[in-house]
């Protein structure tokens, strides 16, 4: 595989190509695509002109993943999620002529890949009612490539024709190579097109050369282009004479490491085939996920991943895998691949940890969902699997919708989908209500009012105050001439020294003034360039063409950057500390604090933030400056400036750089000139926020300040309340106030025990016999659950059998215990069954063990009756 893809690109480097990176699997600039999924949809402006090529001719291997076929996975030997995808492409420079010579040239020289050239048969487009045949291409596969008319094949639009909705379209020219008469189906009309395994489609060359309207006439477009997709794994097949993709040697690689660790061998059995080639396929998949920056999630392609890993995952425990194992495969997934893709090299050990991180977490939970699963299923009425199980499942134990279809499949069953997704949807809908910010979304949605108005120059990297001109006012949506005092509106300027919030960094604020005017501004957002000042108009009437003074608040600004400094030097320290795989997975800095998200997969220990807080501090204390560079973005590539992953860049980026080298990154952001300037760096929280990413919270110069006054004051008043002169005596004064508190819980533990005992007595008094078995039952109330929990150990001590239930309520909740000793359990009694029935009267629910169970009552007006039924419930359990 690697030969043929080295192959392929340097093959059309010789004919002028310009040999491209495979772009990330994260789409850049298509909303439209969750993962790339084609050799051409990175290149979408290049085709639309949107964005002028590095080159009019350029190849291509493209990393690609598709999961539309995933329940096919593992049960057939063609299908998987990942593939790579070779293309070479035109963005108006060549065309069909040249295109189809050298796809020929490269498929049969001997100075290539030297095929046969009588088992390759073309096909072109041979019209529709809309749209004439591409006679140009027969034309050029039977005159001037010299194949005989009868071995090229004419096919209609479903083969032959891309398009895709309205917009640019054209024919293509497939490829077949014929594998023998040994693949193929037998049916006499077995030909180049049948869906056997003879005929395999190997290239396709499509011929961008009209506009579809969408209504169905179709004009020809006024620059042709060439996109062409040579799949990777299928030219494999062929050139190593394979059956299918997971023999080629890449994959097959992968495959005989996951037999080496699962103790399963391929071909034994079809059942653990069908894992074997899941686990194999999904790692391909992760890993390359991984490594482009997706994190496993519950939306979106963190979703995609998670559902992958979880997939291959239980596939593991069905060959018989105890613990996690998918960690230990992606060595060899980067090592088979690595050469051509050097940064899963780069981020090998950030994978193996998403990976090992989301493999236990999901073995935590696939035991629990299974029991779950498992009584749903087991009582369900009908072979439909409610949707609200479903979603129980996915909300309480993270069970994707796809691993339940799958388990249920294998039962016979389906799920409700539709009640599935509509309870998704209400769940989403009620998170986005909360979290809604009215003001917020009505200022967001202001953008459509400044269409026509050129882009602000932004002076605040050098200026806190400028002039300025007063372009547009907003108000309510709309555009106004003027605003009077009182009014809040959006003001945009010619040129500002505003600082519009952007890449986690906070907004400026100050105040907009001329004569007679004052406007407040506390917000500033960007919008395609342009910045809006959200402001208030504080006195005097603000107009459309006013000269102002435009001033940042410069005591914000300061905090802002000494916390966006500060977050820079946080990310190296972290990556010193924990590990190359930290990467920043959000940010925000503002004038209190620094808040900094980054990839993780366990919480920090008190001694590692303790080092990490160290190094940012020696840094302060070195007072290093602090450079900032416009330079080319592969340039800053090549010093080693860390990027955002995901973040769009241009092709000139600014470098925020320490002078010694500690920290270089990315930034359109604000910083201070040195670092000495930040004051003091205190870490102030460690927390999780999501699976595999962690967050810190800390504050620098008066920030800091003010958490050490609030500190200092917190243990002078902790001190007062614990009677202590000198708080640095707090730590012994502690140890001394919880000693004494266990020594009363001891005590209250004693006596506990004792009311229990001398209960238990009057209760067993009034105890039943229910053919031999004493039925003690009683409502206790001021007792708690600790109280009732030592009644029912009191009661198993008895050498007779004996069945307990008691109700107890204290502060206002009642619970219920039931204990049943070992001479009632050889009767058929259990103390689980028995709690969850008298609970069920009081609307209540819960069980527990065969000894002891508790559980809790809701109308505690109905406890007197539940308990009274308990000896019929006995009775019933020994029949």
């Amino acid at each position: 595989v690697n030969e043929i893809r080295e192959m392929f690109l340097r093959f059309y480097e010789s004919k002028d190509h310009l040999r491209l990176p495979s772009f990330s699997l994260i789409p850049q600039n298509d909303a439209s695509l969750l993962l790339i999924n084609s050799g051409m949809a990175p290149m979408k402006p290049y085709f639309t002109g949107e964005v002028e090529p590095p080159r009019h001719r350029v190849c291509t291997c493209q990393k690609c993943i598709r999961t539309g076929d995933i329940e096919n996975v593992g049960k057939t030997a063609r299908h998987g999620t990942y593939f790579e995808m070779l293309g070479n492409f035109s963005f108006g420079d060549y065309f069909k002529k040249e295109a189809i010579a050298w796809c020929w040239e490269f498929l049969t020289s001997p100075d290539w890949l030297g095929l046969e050239p009588d088992r390759l048969y073309p096909s072109v487009f041979g019209g529709s009612d809309t749209t004439p045949a591409d006679d140009e291409a027969f034309a050029i596969w039977t005159q001037d490539v010299g194949i005989p008319p009868e071995r090229v094949f004419k096919f209609g639009k479903a083969d032959n024709f891309w398009e895709h909705g309205s917009g640019p379209c054209g024919p293509c020219s497939e490829i077949y190579f014929d594998r023998g008469p040994e693949h193929s189906c037998g049916k006499p009309d077995c030909d180049v097109g049948c869906e056997c395994d003879r005929y395999v489609e190997v290239w396709n060359l499509v011929f961008t050369q009209f506009n579809n309207d969408g209504k169905g006439n179709y004009t020809p477009l006024g620059r042709e282009n060439i996109d062409t997709g040579l799949g990777m794994e299928r030219l494999a097949c062929v050139m190593q004479d394979v059956d299918n993709l997971f023999l080629v040697d890449t994959v097959q690689n992968i495959m005989k490491k996951i037999s080496e660790l699962t103790g399963v061998e391929y071909g034994a059995d079809k059942k653990t085939d069908i894992s074997l080639r899941i686990i194999t396929d999904h790692m391909r998949s992760t890993v390359f996920m991984i490594g482009d920056g997706v994190l496993p999630s519950n939306e979106g392609r963190g979703y995609v991943l998670r559902r992958l890993l979880r997939r291959a995952a239980r596939h593991g425990r069905l060959l018989g895998v105890k613990g996690a194992f998918l960690k230990d495969v992606v060595d060899t997934v980067v090592q088979e691949n690595g050469g051509a893709y050097p940064e899963l090299r780069e981020k090998r050990e950030t994978i193996r940890k998403v990976i090992a991180h989301e493999e236990e977490s999901f073995n935590r939970t696939i035991d629990q969902g299974m029991a779950m699963l498992t009584e749903f299923i087991d009582k369900a009425d009908s072979k439909v699997f409610s949707g609200e199980s479903a979603f129980t499942l996915n909300d309480t134990f993270g069970f994707p919708l796809d691993l339940t279809k799958e388990i249920l499949s294998e039962r016979g069953m389906e799920v409700d989908e539709a009640r599935f997704h509509e309870l998704m949807r209400q769940q989403k809908e009620r998170a986005r209500s909360a979290r809604k910010n009215a003001g917020a979304d009505a200022w967001r949605g202001e953008g459509g009012a400044v269409n026509g108005l050129p882009k602000t120059e932004f002076l605040g990297y050098t200026e806190l105050a400028s002039a300025a001109k007063v372009l547009a006012i907003i108000e309510n949506g709309r555009r106004v001439d003027s605003a009077e005092a009182g009014a809040e509106v959006s003001v945009v300027l010619d040129r500002t020294p505003f600082y519009g919030e952007s890449g986690g960094q906070a907004a400026d604020a100050g105040t907009l003034e001329a004569e007679g005017v004052t406007v407040d501004v506390i917000d500033v957002t960007r919008y395609e360039g342009i910045f809006l000042h959200r402001a208030v108009i504080g006195e005097g009437t603000l107009n459309v063409g006013d000269q102002v003074s435009a001033v940042v608040d410069g005591d914000l600004r300061a905090d802002i950057m000494r916390n966006h400094t500060a977050a820079h030097l946080l990310q190296a320290a972290l990556r010193r500390v924990l590990g190359e795989h930290v990467e920043q997975a959000g940010q925000l800095v503002n004038g209190d604090r620094v808040r900094f998200d980054f990839t993780h997969f366990s919480a920090m220990t008190p001694e590692e933030l303790l080092q990490v807080e160290h190094l940012v501090n020696l840094e302060i204390l070195r007072s290093v400056p602090v450079e900032i560079r416009e330079m080319p973005i592969d340039e800053a590539r090549k010093l080693g400036a860390m990027a955002l992953f995901g973040e769009k860049y241009g092709d000139v980026v600014r470098v925020v750089s320490l002078k010694d080298g500690f920290s270089m990154e990315l930034c359109g952001g604000t910083h201070m000139d040195n670092t000495a300037r930040l004051g003091l760096f205190k870490i102030v929280s460690e927390s999780s926020v999501a699976a595999g990413v962690r967050r810190i919270e800390a504050v620098t110069g008066r920030n800091v300040l003010e958490q050490l006054t609030q500190n200092i004051s917190a243990l002078a008043e902790t001190a007062r309340l614990l009677k202590v002169m000198n708080p640095v005596e707090l730590p012994q004064r502690a140890k001394q106030v919880m000693a004494e508190l266990k020594e009363k819980d001891r005590q209250i533990e004693s006596l506990n025990a004792k009311i229990a005992s001398m209960n238990l007595e009057g209760v067993f008094r009034d105890a039943q016999d229910v053919d031999g078995v004493k039925v003690v039952f009683a409502l206790l109330s001021g007792t708690g659950p600790d109280a009732l929990r030592a009644l029912c150990d009191k009661a198993k001590e008895a050498p007779e059998p004996v069945a307990a239930v008691f109700a107890g309520i204290s502060g206002g909740k009642a619970t219920l215990v039931a204990a049943c000793n070992k001479p009632a359990q050889e009767k058929g009694l259990k103390a689980g069954l028995l709690v969850k029935s008298v609970a069920q009267m009081t609307g209540g629910n819960g069980g527990g063990k065969p000894d002891f169970a508790m559980a809790g009552a809701k109308d505690q007006t109905k406890l007197d009756e539940a308990l009274a039924a308990v000896p019929g419930l006995v009775r019933e359990q020994m029949q």
